[in-house]
């Protein structure tokens, strides 16, 4: 059997690939070292909000996919996706001072709350901030396995994926395509123009009555109470190059963060999760092409900025760096990704892993 396309990765990444390109009647295998969201992704928080700021390409970008992703959540996940509400807390008196400023860039429902109408919801803060009605929280594992559950799962740790006869290997297993959602680990292929790095995340689940109908994002995020059940999570730990074992403590420091905030004082630690999150050189996603940086430096003048025709590797993609907003970016980069695949239509270019190459390019030549 030759499958159409192989996805290598099953965070909320590559499940969001493997669903929308079996929404398009792809045969999909997806394959995980671990299981589905076994990194990262199962241990994120899965907060979705905009992006607060001027508007920029990325922001741009992620207003538009979080409009489109609530939208696919609640139509077809609407049992793993709460729309709570997400307060958005500046993070100190700078970040405060611009918060009327951004407001006219807002692309989602908001209201602005003074501190002592955000107190109404529970929260103690010191600054005025924005409320906005469509954002909320997902369940991160249980989001990732409904993508996929009917979809072919292979675990299997890949080492390496040849090319023969127009068809990729991934150790027996046959494909047109393939996809890496890899995360921050990329070393199927020299893809270092794309500069993917891992930041570490941790997020401690607590037991507790306290009456949280609202959630809300400042240096961490604090979810609403479902079931007796707060999320504290925070993705920030830049010094982490390698997978370790979850550590309390650091859920009880998010925990420590949160009490000048709210009234932690029943609160009992039920689980603490841990994950690598992959941004890119630039901190935008990475999705599109792959390109053949091996070949593209076999033109002669490529070191003196003259821009030559890209040169691809054939059939192979990526959808990769999302940071810790991929359970928001994820849904609409993968509907992007699955039309290119399918459908030969050109990517958001926004997200084009191809300005990465010329940007690295760039740098070699400058120093």
């Amino acid at each position: 059997m030759i499958y159409d396309t192989i996805v290598i990765g099953a965070g909320i990444a590559g499940c969001s690939v493997a669903h929308f390109l079996k929404q398009k009647n792809q045969k999909v295998l997806l394959v995980d070292k671990e299981g589905i969201a076994s990194g990262g992704s199962g241990a994120a928080g899965a907060f979705l909000s905009p992006k607060i700021g001027v508007s920029s390409p990325l922001k741009d970008l992620t207003d538009d996919a979080f409009n489109f992703t609530i939208d696919f959540y609640e139509k077809n996940f609407p049992k793993h996706y709460h729309k709570t509400g997400v307060i958005r807390v500046p993070k100190d008196e700078l970040d405060a001072s611009k918060t009327s400023k951004y407001s006219k860039f807002h692309n989602a429902k908001y209201e602005e709350l003074t501190s002592s109408q955000i107190s109404k919801y529970g929260f103690d803060v010191k600054y005025n901030s924005t409320l906005f009605f469509d954002g909320g929280t997902c369940d991160a594992k249980e989001m990732c396995a409904e993508l996929v559950k009917d979809i072919d799962f292979l675990c299997f740790d890949v080492k390496d994926i040849t090319r023969k006869d127009d068809v990729w290997m991934v150790g027996e297993k046959k494909a047109k395509n393939i996809v890496l959602s890899t995360g921050f680990e990329n070393n199927l292929f020299d893809m270092r123009y794309m500069g993917i790095k891992g930041t570490w995340g941790n997020r401690g689940d607590f037991s507790s009555q306290l009456k949280l109908d609202v959630s809300l994002h400042e240096k961490l995020s604090i979810s609403v109470n479902m079931g007796g059940v707060i999320k504290l999570g925070a993705t920030h730990e830049l010094e982490v190059a390698d997978i370790k074992p979850c550590d309390d403590s650091k859920a009880y420091e998010l925990l420590e963060k949160a009490s000048n905030m709210i009234d932690t004082s029943d609160f009992k630690l039920i689980k603490t999760y841990c994950g690598m999150r992959s941004g890119s050189r630039d901190f935008s996603p990475v999705v599109g092409k792959v390109i053949d940086a091996h070949r593209m430096f076999e033109y002669p003048s490529i070191l003196d900025g003259r821009k030559y025709p890209t040169i691809y590797h054939e059939n192979l993609y990526i959808l990769n760096g999302l940071g810790a907003r991929g359970f928001v970016l994820a849904p609409y980069l993968a509907n992007e990704l699955a039309k290119l695949i399918v459908d030969e239509k050109p990517i958001d270019k926004r997200a084009d892993s191809d300005r990465l190459f010329w940007n690295w390019v760039r740098k070699i030549r400058y120093g």
